[in-house]
């Protein structure tokens, strides 16, 4: 009690003992809590609280003095940052002694100096007497699970801010460790003490003579086998033992000799999860260990991988195998080696050759793979292991390939052999006549001209995908390989019958021309070039759909190789004279084949994108020939040309949309203004002076001339202005917007009307805020009153309304809610409801061509959550007002917008909205239908319990839907009926019999995919409520 002594002060006040009383005699615990936040508010001190509780620490009843320490342990634990030095210096001597205490005070000692061990203050030598202490006095694993998890908390305390002292202690320190770890079962404090090992190993502490019984004491929980018990609070799982004891075991490289043994005799036992494991346990130790651990266990460890990748019926294990044996040639590789010690890495690839080059050779080549697969995994290893592996393996194969005569063989050879090939790619060699390949390239291309030539199609894809990979390796192709294989891929571009080797070769046509545009400029692109003027001259002499198609497939492969920047300047001009050339000589231009070429020009624009000068010479060379196409092809003429009327097609217009689109998207933003500066004017002014071929027989006048075939072009304006940088000033803006609000409300052409509505709508999107946009606004808004009421532009201003609230709404501004609430009120119109109902949808969604954040439009990241905070209360208010003839309309909208919002969103208001949902089901338009039923189904999955309230009108509802006429509409509500299985079985139950025999019907749809999906709902129906399921 000399402590005890040192630490009286003057006699504490009443209240203080009253609290120590109740806590101490009385067994209450809330004193403990209202002293130590007395002592922090500096109500008392810690000795008061000692002198307060003098009587009950010298009571001779075990169970008083366990209560007496208990309070002091719990004041301390909130207070210990207000101790002095020397405070601390006494009570630690104090618990020091308690600890030779009886065996009910020893818990309540423990939180004391746990206490204690978090105290900065605490002199130097008193963290190892403590520890010395608990080492000497407690019999840790007699113990309970709490009380351990303390003694595993003081040393990891102490571990942190007094390392230099423990490591003072030597190796005593780990042997105090090992016995107070030995035997210790609970999870949470394995987690514990698995940490304080790998540290004890990772800071440098001294394992003395006791490594074998540290890695005893640690090993024997391998490999861990444990099941968490269920709803367990703490959370631990089996995959977080085995993590953190793995960290253990692979730390160092001094228990190499204990540990590879372990691990060799749990691969080879019969349990799974020992194998998986200790093989993921070996590819951890391999990034310490050295070829001196390795040494004596490498034919052990060799045999037992082998085996398991050659027997296994586990992909996981054999998985586990490879990237082991890559792991262990790795370490090989990278060690050290003096000028007289022997090279492992030689001898133990010469022993995986071995085991494995010999059933490369087997006719059956039944472990032909397990062995391929071995010994790649040992060639990623490094370059000396793919050098030596590549060299003994890749004559062989390539000898086997000509020995057998079957595609399917042949297959499979030739993808091994690329899997080689491709390993040879992750290195590097300075010295070009180092690569190993040179020797073989000859005898490689060859194999790869025979593969391309062959009629497999499976063979030909194998080959395609060689020819890549040797393709990527600098120098290895001759120009003559190279011109055989432009040759070989040019044909099979042209298989119309075979679909997988056609896109496979224009793919490798692609990644080719990137490396090698030279020859694919020498030997493809003339090919192709007279393969069009063929068509383009006279076409009389052959079958017209089946040019049409070589003309298609030389399309293709025009922009699958326009991947290099001097490629595209070729094959740019090849595909605009062939759009030109179109309705010259005898060739019939239709639709199709002039989209078909917009759609080539769109994907070399997009390749372009990556290339800043690339894309300015894409720009402003497709982009002027298009717009004199396109004016050309709106000239009054006395015989107009096949070309000039396809040309202003919707579907074409449309597709020249897409070309333009992209072609500006990425355009730096001072070219962007030298190309608007032409444009613009050509619109407004009719100033054709850029234009290639400019000599037209009559003025451009799109907007005041009463033309409907210029008025369609508005598109391209379209197109070009709203894809462009928000920092890009468009000059005669004003101008431009009023000539587009007049064209949008213009009557007798929609398309035109409503890519005017577009281009309006994009221009005010990106117009910064201030005087002139409020302008635009209120013309807009006027302009939209004055046709809304009454006349024949009714249908043009409801879409220029309709786009203007979508570009206003996804810029958050505040005319949109005016607008929209407009847009609502259209609802109950009899001639616009219904397509006031479907903007919804357009509100909601992505557009394609206008409003993109690829075309740098402002869009809001949440839109869609604030349109529905915003709006959905009024739809449905509207809804419940609404007369019955016009409901369908608000529940159409509602369905829109709930479909095209993110879940998250929509389960919190599912409660209220769900009324409403099932209603529309009832609705007789099919659209609203399939909205809806699109809206519920993740529903089902997501809100199970919301969703079960309503279960009677849910099943009648999708069982009625599955009879619709509409063949989409029946697919989603057998859909809907499939996941109405994840409700609750009991809920389910009583409709088992009914939906069984209701979905008989659907099994006889005419329909195939109605029928997959009934057969789908009706086997879940069926499992219900069976065991397991």
């Amino acid at each position: 009690m000399a402590a005890v002594v040192a630490l009286e002060a003057a006699a504490p006040p009443g209240a203080l003992w009253g609290l120590v009383q109740d806590f101490v005699m009385g067994q209450q615990e809330g004193p403990a809590a209202q002293v130590a936040a007395d002592v922090k508010s500096g109500s008392y001190t810690v000795l008061q609280v000692v002198e307060a509780l003098g009587s009950s620490l010298e009571n001779p009843e075990p169970r008083t003095r366990a209560r007496g320490i208990q309070l002091l342990s719990q004041v301390l634990l909130q207070c210990h940052s207000l101790l002095l030095e020397k405070e601390v210096v006494h009570l630690v001597l104090f618990y020091e002694n308690r600890l030779k205490d009886h065996h009910l005070v020893i818990p309540s000692v423990l939180q004391g100096l746990r206490a204690l061990s978090l105290c900065m203050t605490l002199p130097s030598g008193l963290a190892v007497s403590v520890l010395k202490a608990i080492f000497q006095e407690v019999h840790v694993q007699s113990l309970p699970q709490v009380d351990r998890h303390t003694v595993y908390t003081i040393i990891t305390n102490f571990m942190q801010i007094r390392e230099e002292e423990l490591k003072g202690l030597g190796a005593d320190f780990t042997f105090g460790f090992i016995q107070v770890m030995d035997g210790e079962k609970d999870p949470r404090n394995l987690l514990v003490a698995f940490r304080i090992v790998h540290d004890l190993i990772s800071r440098d502490y001294s394992l003395g003579p006791f490594v074998e019984e540290l890695f005893e004491v640690t090993s024997c929980y391998f490999p861990v086998d444990f099941t968490p018990p269920p709803n367990d609070p703490h959370g631990i799982q089996r995959e977080d033992l085995i993590l953190s004891l793995r960290a253990v075991l692979a730390s160092t490289s001094r228990f190499a000799e204990f540990l590879l043994p372990l691990l060799i005799e749990k691969v080879d036992s019969e349990i799974l999860s020992a194998k998986l494991d200790s093989l993921q346990t070996l590819n951890a130790c391999c990034a310490v260990y050295g070829q001196k651990e390795l040494k004596d266990f490498l034919p052990s460890l060799w045999a037992s991988i082998r085996r398991e990748v050659f027997q296994t019926a586990s992909e996981r294990v054999e998985a586990e195998g490879l990237a082991a044996l890559h792991s262990l040639t790795a370490c090989l590789s990278r060690s050290v080696l003096r000028a007289d010690a022997e090279d492992l890495l030689d001898s133990f690839l010469s022993n995986v050759l071995q085991d494995c080059r010999h059933h490369l050779c087997e006719p059956d080549m039944k472990l032909v793979w397990p062995s391929a697969k071995l010994l790649q995994a040992a060639a990623g290893a490094s370059a000396r292991a793919c050098d030596h592996i590549t060299s003994n393996t890749l004559p062989l194969l390539l000898e086997q390939f000509h020995k057998h005569s079957q595609s399917n063989q042949r297959r499979t050879i030739l993808e091994m052999i690329l899997g080689f090939l491709k390993l040879q790619q992750k290195w590097s060699y300075e010295d070009k006549d180092e690569r190993p390949l040179n020797a073989l390239k000859d005898q490689l291309c060859s194999l790869v001209f025979l593969a391309l030539s062959d009629p497999s199609t499976q063979l030909q894809l194998v080959g395609i995908r060689t020819l890549m990979v040797l393709g990527a390796q600098p120098g290895l192709l001759s120009s003559e390989d190279l011109e055989l294989a432009v040759g070989h891929l040019y044909r099979l571009s042209f298989l119309e019958e075979d679909f997988q080797s056609w896109a496979a070769a224009l793919e490798a046509s692609g990644t080719l021309a990137t490396l090698y545009p030279v020859a694919f400029s020498s030997h493809l692109l003339p090919k192709i070039a007279e393969e069009l003027c063929t068509g383009e001259s006279d076409v009389a002499q052959q079958d017209g759909p089946t040019k049409c198609c070589r003309h298609l497939h030389c399309l293709q492969a025009l922009s699958a190789v326009s991947t290099h920047p001097s490629l595209v300047r070729e094959t740019l001009p090849l595909l605009l004279r062939h759009l030109g050339q179109m309705n010259k000589g005898n060739m019939v231009a239709g639709s199709n084949e002039v989209i078909a070429v917009c759609q080539s020009l769109q994907q070399v624009a997009e390749k372009c994108q990556q290339d800043p000068e690339s894309c300015w010479y894409f720009h402003q060379t497709a982009i002027p020939c298009l717009l004199a196409l396109a004016v050309q092809a709106s000239m009054p003429e006395n015989e107009p040309s096949v070309l000039s009327k396809v040309l202003l097609e919707d579907e074409v217009l449309v597709a020249m949309v897409s070309v333009i689109s992209t072609a500006t998207t990425h355009l730096n933003p001072e070219l962007a203004a030298q190309s608007v500066s032409c444009i613009v004017p050509l619109f407004l002014d009719g100033n054709t002076s850029f234009l290639p071929e400019n000599s037209f027989p009559s003025k451009f006048q799109p907007f005041q001339d009463g033309r409907p075939e210029q008025r369609r072009l508005v598109a391209l304006l379209m197109a070009f202005v709203c894809s462009l940088p928000r920092e890009v000033e468009i000059p005669q803006l004003n101008q431009l917007m009023r000539e587009l609000l007049e064209l949008s409300c213009c009557p007798g052409c929609p398309f035109s009307s409503t890519a005017a509505a577009k281009c309006f709508a994009g221009l005010l999107n990106k117009h910064p805020a201030g005087q002139q946009l409020d302008e635009f606004l209120q013309l807009a808004v006027d302009t939209v009153e004055a046709s809304l009421g009454s006349g024949p532009s009714r249908k043009e201003a409801f879409t220029l309304l309709l786009w203007v609230t979508k570009a206003l709404v996804l810029r958050y501004h505040p005319l949109s809610s005016c607008l929209t609430t407009r847009l609502m009120g259209l609802l109950s119109d009899p001639e616009l409801g219904p397509a006031a109902a479907d903007g919804f949808s357009l509100l909601m969604s992505d557009c394609t061509d206008v409003l993109t954040r690829a075309g740098h439009a402002e869009v809001r990241i949440m839109f869609r959550q604030r349109f529905f905070t915003d709006n959905v209360p009024a739809l449905v208010q509207g809804f419940h007002a609404a007369t019955q003839d016009v409901k369908p309309n608000y529940l159409k909208g509602l369905s829109h917008v709930l479909n095209r919002l993110p879940k998250p969103v929509l389960l919190p208001e599912l409660p209220t909205l769900l009324s409403l949902l099932l209603e529309a089901l009832s609705c007789s338009d099919c659209v609203v239908q399939l909205s809806t039923l699109s809206c519920l189904q993740p529903l089902l999955l997501e809100a199970p319990q919301v969703m079960s309230l309503h279960v009677d009108t849910l099943v009648t509802k999708f069982l009625d839907l599955s009879s619709s006429p509409s063949m989409a509409v029946r697919i989603a509500a057998l859909q809907c009926m499939h996941a109405l299985t994840r409700l609750p079985t009991s809920v389910l139950l009583p409709y088992k019999p009914q939906v069984i025999r209701a979905l008989a019907k659907p099994l006889d749809d005419k329909k195939r995919l109605v029928r997959k999906e009934a057969v789908a709902a009706r086997g879940e129906w069926f499992l219900l409520g069976s065991p397991g399921s």
